[in-house]
């Protein structure tokens, strides 16, 4: 790609989501979403996020401002990592109740 055409696609323009301050409201944004997400864990989880993820409807109205402070790459990305933490937890959670049932 040659310089020109690549300065002409990437202006000097600052992209507001980057600043401190949105990323501050993103990461509170979907700190509230998992906490609630860990404080309705026991309820059907009745709707759709991105990559698989369900969550209950009580926790709807923080998904939608989650989605609304954060870039949905991010968005994306944070629901990838709750997932991720939540299988390794069943994971090392089912072996140790696999090892403490042989003693």
């Amino acid at each position: 790609m040659s310089a020109e055409l690549y300065a002409s696609q990437n202006s000097d323009e600052v992209h507001k989501d980057v600043l401190a301050s949105a990323r501050e409201a993103c990461y509170k944004a979907r700190d509230a979403f998992y906490a609630c997400l860990e404080k309705e864990s026991g309820k059907n989880a009745s709707e759709s996020a991105s990559v698989g993820l369900l969550y209950p409807s009580e926790c709807k109205n923080s998904r939608v401002h989650f989605e609304k402070n954060c870039r949905p790459a991010w968005v994306k990305h944070f629901d990838r990592q709750y997932c991720a933490k939540k299988r390794a937890q069943r994971f090392l959670d089912d072996n140790e109740t696999r090892r403490g049932s042989n003693l």
